[in-house]
């Protein structure tokens, strides 16, 4: 046996589907073995707080072992994951193909499942993580102006915290009625594609919950961006959540059922010629890699994951091949970059930085260190303050260096963190800086 692992983690497919995944004695010995592992190594008490309540559980029970920490109390472990991964691809020693085989956000995603499917959750819980459905209805004209003057109103955000445990201090985004597919429709004009590389030159964007109806102008980004590097670009024709949600949330039939609808009409577009990109990492990270380890045997998931491209990995692969536009008139000085976690676990190296560092007179400082935000976690009355703590070693990176622009690819970990810092007014979109670059 040797100690720790020298070899590429593998990542097995989740047996979800399994009677033994269900079964919660056969769940309670898996989550007493790794903790017991997680407890004699330590390696992770940095990322997030789902270890330090393991260790404190353990340091507080009367043998000073997991076997004195009483089974009710695992639950408390699994309730501060909120599956970023970092664990898994970062620190730990044991994953597989070590024979201790660890996978410590898989198996809190077997407990939330477990969890989920014996209690549910909470009111409050199903309707933020039920997006298409939420920011559908905000959306609508008149409704937005009138929902992001609530939200923005302190003695209304009190009333909403006290009726649904939606932390007061937590910025919550704006809505438009302007959806990015709506931006985006009258910009779309016909590109000739020219394949370099990897890539096809032909390129859907999905747009996603989040950039449809909270940040629609990264869309218009995209397309300029896109368009003037000669790739033909269109939005995916229609589509629903990508079920990051619901995931984190363990429900996944949820899951299931936004498969059904979304990967017919990817892969549709795969058998037409089209590589895909979308400019939330999570639904990236989704497609890439959650859905293909959900539906190992599904020939449509693998297709759509050889097909699916981090938009910046996809900008990198076309200035390999020596198709990338590189006259920019525009620098853009000193830029703070927050590494979301959800794209650092795609295994795409920092191409963002990348792309950016060829501007002139640009220097990208990357900042690898999680935000704490994960779509909900920096929401919730109960997680409010230990998001706030997660991010605070990022903030007093980025305020240390008082840059001349901040950016993140995750829209929410970039409002979250600028929200928080005393240097940064906002917070960037890198595909919005490149654009700038361009003089677009």
């Amino acid at each position: 046996m040797r100690e720790g692992n020298l070899e590429a983690p593998t990542r097995h497919p989740v047996d979800w589907k399994s009677e033994d995944f269900w079964n919660k004695a056969s769940l309670e010995r898996e989550l007493e073995r790794v903790y017991d592992i997680c407890h004699g190594c330590r390696r992770c008490v940095s990322l997030c707080d789902a270890f330090p309540t393991l260790f404190d559980l353990v340091d507080e029970s009367p043998t000073l072992e997991v076997d004195g920490v009483d089974k009710a109390d695992y639950g408390k472990v699994v309730d501060q994951c909120y599956l970023c991964d970092l664990c898994y691809m970062t620190k730990c020693p044991y994953v597989p193909p070590h024979e201790w085989n660890v996978d410590f956000p898989h198996l809190m995603l077997r407990a939330k499942a477990v969890k989920f499917r014996e209690d549910g959750a909470k009111l409050r819980d199903r309707v933020l993580t039920s997006t298409d459905t939420v920011f559908g209805l905000t959306s609508i004209p008149l409704v937005d102006v009138t929902v992001n003057a609530f939200n923005g109103n302190a003695g209304f955000r009190k009333v909403l915290e006290s009726a649904t445990d939606i932390h007061r201090d937590a910025p919550i985004p704006l809505f438009h009625s302007k959806t990015m597919r709506k931006q985006i429709k009258p910009l779309l004009r016909p590109v000739a594609a020219t394949a370099v590389g990897e890539t096809t030159g032909k390129l859907a964007l999905y747009a996603t919950c989040y950039g449809n109806y909270n940040s629609p102008d990264i869309g218009v980004d995209f397309v300029k961006v896109f368009q003037h590097n000669g790739v033909h670009i269109d939005v995916v024709p229609k589509e629903k959540c990508c079920g990051m949600p619901k995931l984190e949330l363990g429900d996944l039939e949820s899951v299931a059922r936004l498969k059904e609808a979304n990967i017919p009409v990817l892969a549709k577009l795969v058998d037409e010629g089209y590589d895909l990109t979308a400019p939330i990492p999570s639904c990236v990270l989704m497609y890439k890699q959650e859905l293909p380890l959900l539906y190992p045997d599904d020939p449509d998931v693998a297709k759509v994951q050889a097909a699916f491209f981090d938009p910046f990995e996809y900008l990198w692969l076309r200035h390999k091949g020596g198709a990338l536009k590189t006259d920019f008139p525009n620098a853009l000085g000193d830029i703070a970059y927050q590494v979301a976690c959800h794209q650092r676990v795609q295994n795409i190296g920092l191409k963002t930085r990348d792309v950016l560092n060829l501007v002139q007179e640009t220097a990208v400082t990357a900042h690898e260190r999680c935000s704490g935000h994960d779509g909900t976690y920096a929401v919730k009355k109960e997680t409010r303050d230990k998001s706030v703590k997660i991010a605070r070693p990022v903030v007093r990176k980025v305020d240390q260096q008082a840059p001349d622009h901040f950016m993140s690819d995750c829209p929410m970990a970039a409002t979250h963190i600028a929200h928080l810092s005393e240097k940064v007014d906002k917070a960037e979109h890198p595909m919005t800086l490149l654009r700038m670059a361009y003089g677009l």
